[in-house]
């Protein structure tokens, strides 16, 4: 349909395109460019029924003041997954062909309708660093470890329509979004000509918003929202709220794009825009490459906006030329964004419902951490920062009487660690109210430590551990990544190299980073310093930073040292980088080449030189920082547009993964022939006993808490991607299908098998759960015996007693990754309702998505406020009829009551709610 008459044409060069004309909507021109990309989808797809005129007014007549009230459908052009986050996905759709075959349908019905592509980046380990076939010996045990998902998911891109999938070690899923996979401007043949229209996205990584700095809308969704995207379900949304950030000044020489998205990150994280649009303008912004608009972009999901645009203009141009685009690409993008009034005007100022600004010639050298990304630390700071954090990690070790005999105490009281740091001198004595007495400026473990060469070094608190150039936040940026490249060189030649206990690591976004080191001669140095290449794919931000030397391991732990990891990633939740490390900061790529090289984060870069060079002289940061004309004059001779069209001219693989079977005799099914055995993948529950039309929902009567959660807990903690403990209900069920701890992998790369990934829910190994305090892990108290058992167990045993569960949390629970499991993992083990302060918004709409209630407290209140232990029985009512429109709904939790809010927001929640979950929702509706 065309209510508005909004059909017309665009000539670009030789061809004509069909487009949906933006000013034939009154008010739109007053929009900002992301409601405008919105107001183009609703334009395309209505239909009179579920998108109608009156959406299409809605968002032009959008009231940047007013709370989000009005419900939309926002149709995706294609979804991008990760094979973390992918191959559960695709498990769900062949497991939805045998459904509907089951229930007398067509199997074949289940099919991508919009293109869906899967990069294959998060399952290579950094077992092996520091040596030149580091990367090969990396890639072997990848397959290796794989080779079942990787099969699958070989099946899958030949069994399904419309799936494309990027083999291992192309790249990071973000990056080769970025340089390859995005449009910018999609086309697509119809009965009307060639459309074009904006390419938008959804993505099953919460970072899909770096492809925001390339002016393309999308954002991160479970994995379950994800897949009916592309069975051609849209997306359900309120019209969001839209801030807007405007930048203007330059850079400061000495100064990194991960420092200006530190501060960025730490602005917007206090300003507050959880569930909100974040759009930058402002003449600030034509002064920003590519390369740090997607930097900044990347970090949505860390300061909690659902996406963190930039608008097109000539940069995004000279990025698509760079990247080796068509030439008749880059025009149709140009004329297209100027013809759509999509195009960046400086000066312009759209209609916002907040705004922020920054002035980047204000921005400083920073740090993050130690488990927050935007827990910013100037790095002047950094060491004062770390000294004052470090009492809630490490006990303290006490000189008796002011003599230098040792004796361990106490921990430092939990209440305020900081306040015995705050405002001193990064050197000056302190004395902390521990139990055994008067401490030295901070807590001291000095641990003698013999290396595998016979290398006797010394440990302490602060020791870096590991090292890590990774993950797309920055592996994108050639400016950062030359910059520590040139670092590494200026470093060898005065004479410095890593310290040894340093776990070092190099692992690109895309292979095109590697082509322009080896240009500019680089490699060598970066080798030299330990910085070799380990692979392509997410590796230590993800949880993948492999075991640490057995000796560093062993030291760690006996001596319980609070060590830290740096790394050039955009996560650092606790639990996440290593079981091993405590602390982890967020720093530029240089920075993390400057750290390797001194050793610890007690020290104040500033002042305090890195190491003696080869004169016998010190050597400080400032004399080895490479200047900003070396680090530009590189870049520019060194990334080359052919590089980015050779590399990604052939994505068919290598030998390994072209050598992987697909079907018997080269046929490929329909349906995937699972095997029994397997432990990757496996047959999903989801659909056992499905009915064709939904049962009403049941109320939760006497449930029991099966975790008592605080602030600020995460899909890491729900859900962990990292390694599996042999002691733990995964490791034990690994062990007992014949599984050696040397093959565990990860939680991440067995998300295909639903048994594994219930047992690894609330399994991260830095999870406080209020029922069984002073215990970290992922244990509970079974009630109302008071027995303590790990969560799984608990719950198989409520299971067994017919006893439904509830979970209690604090504010911004399920912050993080846009993890699915994270919900699958909860409704398995038999959780109804999740009751928290606040959650982030990928996560509650994620647990609507697997059928559970996401509740919250009444404002300014919690369990803590309303006297509830964990230990009460819990009973809610009226859940057949609760929906969209249900405010509040009555919560008995002992002999207290409370009326908690309802967090369904939209009609298409509800249906999900009632049916429930959204797989059994879509399953039907293609019935």
């Amino acid at each position: 349909m065309d209510s508005f008459g909004s059909t017309g044409s665009l000539a670009v060069g030789d061809r004509t395109y069909t487009i949906r004309r933006l000013d034939a909507v009154p008010g739109a021109g007053r929009l900002p460019y992301s409601l405008k990309v919105l107001l183009e989808n609703l334009l395309r797809t209505e239909d009179g029924a579920n998108i109608t005129a009156d959406h299409v007014r809605a968002l032009a007549n959008w009231d940047p003041s007013a709370a989000p009230s009005q419900e939309i459908q926002f149709t995706p052009a294609r979804v991008i997954m990760q094979d973390f986050t992918g191959v559960p996905c695709v498990v769900d759709l062949a497991a939805m062909r045998e459904a509907m075959a089951a229930l007398g349908g067509d199997p074949a019905k289940i099919n991508p309708l919009a293109p869906a592509e899967l990069v294959i980046d998060h399952s290579i380990i950094a077992d092996h660093f520091g040596r030149q076939d580091a990367f090969e010996l990396n890639a072997t045990l990848e397959f290796g470890r794989n080779r079942e998902r990787y099969q699958f998911l070989r099946w899958g891109q030949a069994a399904f329509d419309n799936f494309t999938v990027v083999p291992p070690n192309t790249g990071i899923v973000h990056q080769v979004n970025l340089e390859y996979l995005a449009r910018v401007v999609f086309t697509k043949d119809t009965p009307e000509g060639t459309l074009a229209y904006p390419d938008t996205l959804v993505g099953t990584d919460s970072h899909t918003t770096m492809i925001n700095g390339v002016g393309v809308l999308g954002w991160g969704v479970g994995g379950i929202e994800a897949e009916a995207a592309m069975l051609g379900q849209p997306v359900s949304m309120l019209i969001p709220t839209v801030v807007g950030f405007k930048l203007t000044g330059e850079l400061p020489v000495g100064t990194t794009a991960t420092d200006m998205v530190l501060v960025i990150t730490e602005m917007l994280r206090r300003h507050g825009v959880v569930g909100r649009f974040v759009e930058f303008y402002g003449e600030g912004v034509a002064n920003l490459p590519l390369a740090s608009r997607a930097t900044i972009a990347n970090m949505s999901p860390e300061y909690g906006s659902t996406c963190a645009i930039f608008p097109v203009d000539g940069e995004t141009l000279n990025y698509l030329r760079l990247t080796g685009r068509p030439a008749e690409r880059v025009a149709l993008v140009e004329a297209y964004a100027k013809e759509q009034g999509l195009w960046l005007d400086p000066s312009f100022e759209a209609d916002y419902t907040t705004t922020l600004e920054l002035d980047l010639s204000t921005v400083v050298p920073s740090l993050a951490g130690p488990k927050r990304p935007q827990d910013r630390v100037p790095l002047s700071t950094a060491k004062a920062a770390f000294r004052t954090a470090l009492p809630t990690y490490a006990k303290a070790t006490v000189l008796a009487n002011g003599g230098a005999d040792e004796a361990d105490a106490e921990s430092f009281p939990a209440s305020d660690p900081a306040a015995a740091f705050a405002d001193k001198p990064s050197d000056a004595p302190v004395s902390v109210n521990a139990v055994a007495g008067p401490v030295a400026d901070r807590p001291s473990r000095p641990t003698p430590v013999t290396l595998a060469d016979g290398t006797v070094v010394e440990l302490d608190h602060g020791a870096v551990a590991i090292a890590a150039i990774t993950s797309c936040t920055n592996t994108s940026n050639p400016q950062v990544m030359i910059g520590a490249a040139l670092l590494a060189r200026n470093a060898v030649e005065k004479g410095l190299t890593r310290k040894p206990w340093v776990k070092t690591t190099l692992a690109p976004g895309s292979k095109v980073v590697m082509d322009y080191y080896n240009r500019a001669g680089l490699v060598p140095y970066l080798d030299k310093v330990g910085f070799n290449l380990v692979g392509f794919g997410c590796t230590t931000c993800i949880g993948n930073s492999g075991p640490l030397p057995d000796e560093i391991s062993a030291a760690v732990n006996e001596a319980d040292l609070a060590v830290v990891s740096v790394l050039s990633g955009n996560r650092n939740f606790e639990g996440r980088i290593s079981p091993d490390i405590k602390m982890n900061y967020l720093a530029s790529p240089p920075l993390v080449v400057a750290y390797a090289l001194a050793g610890t984060m007690d020290i104040n870069l500033d002042t305090d030189p890195l190491g003696t060079g080869s004169d016998g002289q010190p050597v400080y940061l400032r004399d080895i920082w490479p200047s900003e004309a070396e680090v530009t004059a590189v870049v520019a001779d060194a990334v080359q547009a052919e590089m980015f069209e050779s590399d990604y001219a052939d994505l068919s693989g290598d030998e390994r993964w072209q050598a992987l079977p697909i079907g018997d005799g080269g046929a490929v099914s329909q349906t995937f022939g699972w095997v029994p055995d397997s432990t990757y993948v496996r047959h999903p529950p989801y659909f056992e006993g499905m009915a064709a039309k939904p049962e009403t929902r049941t109320d939760i009567v006497g449930a029991r808490v099966l975790a008592l959660l605080g602030d600020s807990v995460t899909t890491d903690h729900i859900s962990p991607a990292g390694n599996i403990k042999k002691d733990s209900p995964a490791g034990r069920y690994l062990t007992e299908h014949g599984v050696a701890p040397l093959d565990f992998n990860s939680y991440g790369s067995r998300r295909g098998n639903h048994e594994i990934m219930i047992r690894g829910t609330f399994a991260n190994i830095r999870l406080r759960n209020k029922l069984v305090p002073g215990v970290e892990g992922g244990v509970t108290r079974h009630l109302p015996d008071g027995e303590q058992l790990a969560i799984y167990d608990a719950a198989q045993k409520y299971a067994a007693e017919g006893v439904p569960l509830v979970i209690l949390a604090g504010k911004e629970y399920g912050s993080g990754s846009s993890r699915d499991w994270a919900a699958k993992g909860t409704s398995l083990l038999g959780v109804r309702a999740v009751i928290a302060e606040s959650y982030e918004r990928i996560h509650r709409s994620n647990l609507i998505g697997m059928g559970v209630l996401p509740l919250q407290f009444p404002e300014g209140q919690s369990y803590e406020s309303l006297g509830l232990t964990g230990e009460e029985t819990f009973t809610i009512t009226g859940l057949a009829h609760v929906d969209e429109k249900t405010p509040t709904i009555t919560v008995q939790a002992g002999d207290r009551s409370f009326e908690a809010v309802v967090r369904i927001d939209t009609p298409g929640e509800a249906e999900y709610y009632r049916h429930g979950g959204i797989l059994l929702y879509v399953l039907r509706s293609l019935l």
